[in-house]
């Protein structure tokens, strides 16, 4: 072959090759310029448990209801007036009012018997003095008889004997009746008294009754122990108290006034994920109606007791992070997102979760290897809300995709060692 054809031969396969090349480049840019890619990083991988919560003060001094509801016989009250939820009050000022229907016709009722006590004790009064007095009478009488029957022994010395004996048998006769009467009228002066003392008595218990419920009654106008924004309570369904809820005797809490110098947020974990939550822990809490503030907390409280939360089928148990900030924008019952800061595991490699894929038992992400794309098996281990770690399979700085590639099944799968 001549020189020159061979260097024309030459010349043909490099233009050809150059054309492969740049095919399957430019092939290779479309299938990834179509999909979105992100490098796979290295740095300390922190574990987070995220959860959704609540703010409310640490300290607040609690709004009630009348404290003695339980002394007059009353359980259940009804909320017949509130001041909107978030007023400023002062000291003393009015916050609501309870509905007096039953404790008004208690009182009635008691009125009543108070006064029937009062006539039934000035009556036992009446008739123990007059019954007293007769007693007297009849024991001023027969002292009298008992002195009539002495002068007529004295008298009767000269007289036959039997006279002499009928006039001491008579005189032994009056002075028995009178001891007796005397006997009688201090029995009669016990017994006046001990009826006296029980009707008094019953009288003082009923006045006191109705002390105890005219005390009760002014508590019916609910009022602020201090100054302070009113929050109302939540019961246990999450549902706020308002106009027409019940208080009771066991929970007569209407509303708190928050103390805004410290707030907490306070969430649900999930039972799956309690035993990775510990007290001191640090947390990151963000509030939905500020998106752009981020505050940071400590875990204060973890309860030891899962619970039943309406509208959930697993136990979750409740816990309180400290906010380390003050900020007068954050107001009770705003919502939170926490994310408690469980562990944290030193220079690792790690990916997005949506670039792990698996096909039966195989876990494989799709790498841009610059002249295709692959299947590349990796092994993984554990993962946060937004990564997940590789252990094995892809290096610092590699190129995964978040979503499938076309023909993707066409695509051959890349063991690890």
């Amino acid at each position: 072959m001549k020189p020159k054809d061979k260097r024309k031969r030459i010349i043909t396969l490099i233009i050809v090759i150059i054309l492969i090349i740049t095919v399957v480049f430019m092939r290779t840019r479309k299938s990834i310029g179509e999909n979105i890619s992100v490098a796979v990083e290295r740095g300390d991988f922190y574990i987070e448990v995220v959860t959704t919560g609540e703010l409310e003060a640490k300290n607040s001094e609690y709004i009630q209801g009348p404290s003695g509801l339980r002394t007059v016989g009353i359980w259940n009250v009804q909320i017949s007036d509130l001041v909107p939820e978030g007023s400023i009050v002062d000291s003393g000022d009015y916050v609501g009012a309870l509905d007096r229907t039953e404790i008004s016709n208690r009182l009635k009722d008691l009125q009543t018997e108070l006064e029937k006590l009062e006539t039934q004790f000035i009556r036992t009064r009446l008739d123990t003095t007059l019954e007293l007095r007769n007693a007297r009478d009849e024991l001023r009488n027969l002292e009298f008889a008992l002195e009539e029957r002495k002068i007529v022994l004295e008298q009767s010395q000269f007289e036959p004997p039997a006279t002499i004996r009928q006039a001491e048998l008579d005189l032994e006769r009056a002075h028995r009746a009178y001891k007796q009467a005397v006997n009688n009228y201090e029995l009669r002066l016990e017994q006046a008294k001990a009826n006296m003392q029980e009707v008094s008595a019953t009288l003082e218990q009923q006045r006191r009754r109705l002390d105890a419920m005219l005390k009760v009654l002014d508590e019916f106008t609910i009022t602020a122990p201090q100054a302070g924004m009113v929050i109302y309570r939540r019961d246990w369904d999450g549902r706020k108290i308002t106009v027409g809820s019940q208080i009771s005797t066991w929970n007569n809490v209407i509303a708190t006034l928050p103390d805004f110098s410290i707030m907490i947020s306070k969430t649900y974990v999930n039972e799956i994920d309690i035993s990775k939550i510990s007290v001191d822990q640090t947390a990151v809490v963000g509030i939905d109606a500020f998106p752009d503030k981020v505050f940071t907390g400590r875990v204060i409280e973890v309860a030891n007791v899962g619970e039943q939360r309406p509208n959930s089928d697993s136990k979750v148990f409740e816990v309180k992070i400290r906010i380390n900030e003050f900020d007068s924008i954050l107001r009770p019952a705003m919502t939170t997102k926490n994310a408690i800061l469980t562990s944290v595991i030193e220079d690792v490699l790690y990916v997005p979760i949506e670039t792990v894929f698996s096909e039966d038992t195989i876990v494989f992400a799709y790498k841009s290897t610059g002249v295709g794309i692959i299947k590349q098996e990796i092994r993984t281990a554990q993962r946060n809300e937004n990564h997940i770690i590789v252990e094995k399979g892809l290096q610092e700085g590699d190129i995964v995709l978040l979503n499938p590639p076309e023909d993707s099944e066409k695509l051959r799968l890349v063991m690890v060692d």
